[in-house]
């Protein structure tokens, strides 16, 4: 079964590869989060910050990293990067 990471564990490995490309948050409330609902489930969020821009594909399972001018600067496999949840018998 698959287990979705966490919108906060996203939101602080956002905060981390922003700050990786000198994306300067002087507080974690700098970061201007959207949230897109299609028919009830959320599918996608947002992330900005001094035209800096993430995306989460929530369906895929990845994060695009994007610099003030739309380049993309990397992508994160969160099915990769988060191992699975273990739930209690």
């Amino acid at each position: 079964m698959r287990m979705d990471p966490r919108p906060y564990d996203v939101r602080e490995l956002v905060i981390r590869t922003f700050e990786y490309f000198d994306v300067v948050l002087e507080n974690p409330w700098d970061l201007d989060e959207t949230i897109l609902v299609d028919e009830g489930r959320c599918t996608a969020r947002t992330y900005k910050v001094d035209g800096h821009m993430a995306m989460w594909l929530v369906e895929i399972g990845i994060v695009q990293f994007y610099d003030a001018e739309g380049n993309m600067l990397r992508t994160v496999n969160l099915l990769e990067e988060f191992e699975p949840q273990r739930m209690a018998a």
